[in-house]
């Protein structure tokens, strides 16, 4: 009977060891991961750019100059705006950075989130008779009709379209004649716009003191980053060193921005000043600087 009972008392303790050590390995055991509300992901064509925690695409609208979404009606069917309830840095995957990220309320009502000052949108074309959301991946809304571009975190230029509006508080068309009508030109990341100058050659910066003592009028577009929506040609895109500095130059020609701007974004005062077209806001056509 004695040893009947050791038998039982030994099968106890090895069960009671075995259930130990098993709960030990599940406490030790690693969390699923959880997903990022907002993700970089990566594209052998379009390099690395937004998307959602289920790997869905967001988009920038060159409409938007202002900062508020353009994108309305009909248009919120093709391009939904994105947006994240309670957005925290701890849902942003590494390299995304939380200040860079804002909340704003649509026409429609809606809330949207923006990026660098970009509303965000997924694209959801109409298939058959319904808008389908862009299955995860896929970046085919990039270039649409020219003025929807994948959300990139690095672009060092983009494109708006937007109206001309002088020094002067006068309306400007493309061809710099008084009057109403959208141009499409090169801003900064953050929408900033930039200008050409018309005395400049090329590759050379003819306005730019050494002492840069007149930079606070037209400062350079200080960047040695080229990354460009993709209906742009990169190949068009330099830098030149000025005075020591980098600044970016688009078909030869140096790009700046304006003082009087005063950092907001879709303002374009300077294709006024001092008087029109004296400084022109860069555009995806323009000619080679001699």
């Amino acid at each position: 009977m004695k040893s009947n009972q050791i038998k039982l008392a030994l099968a106890a303790l090895i069960g009671a060891t075995f259930l130990v050590n098993c709960s030990s390995d599940n406490s030790d055991s690693p969390a699923p991961e959880t997903k990022k509300e907002i993700s970089l992901s990566t594209s052998t064509t379009l390099g690395s750019y937004l998307s959602d925690k289920d790997g869905k695409s967001l988009y920038f609208f060159a409409l938007d100059a202002k900062g508020q979404a353009s994108c309305s009606g009909g248009c919120e069917a093709v391009w939904p705006p994105f947006y994240v309830d309670n957005l925290t840095a701890e849902k942003l995957s590494t390299g995304l950075t939380f200040t860079d990220f804002a909340t704003i309320t649509t026409t429609s009502g809606k809330k949207q989130l923006t990026y660098k000052g970009w509303p965000l949108y997924y694209y959801a074309p109409n298939v058959n008779g319904t808008n389908t959301q862009e299955e995860a991946g896929k970046t085919t809304g990039d270039g649409v009709g020219g003025v929807w571009f994948i959300a990139k975190p690095d672009y060092s230029v983009m494109l708006v379209s937007s109206q001309l509006v002088g020094h002067d508080g006068k309306n400007y068309k493309s061809d710099y004649t008084a009057g109403d009508g959208s141009t499409t030109y090169f801003t900064d990341a953050k929408g900033l716009t930039l200008y050409t100058f018309k005395n400049d050659n090329f590759k050379k910066n003819n306005f730019t003191k050494a002492d840069f003592s007149n930079n606070a009028v037209w400062p350079i577009y200080e960047t040695d980053k080229i990354v460009v929506p993709s209906t742009l040609d990169k190949s068009k895109f330099s830098v030149i060193t000025v005075f020591g500095k980098s600044q970016l130059v688009y078909n030869g020609w140096p790009l700046y921005y304006f003082g009087q701007d005063a950092g907001v974004r879709g303002a374009n005062k300077g294709i006024s000043f001092p008087s029109p077209a004296v400084w022109p806001v860069p555009v995806k056509d323009l000619p080679l600087a001699i």
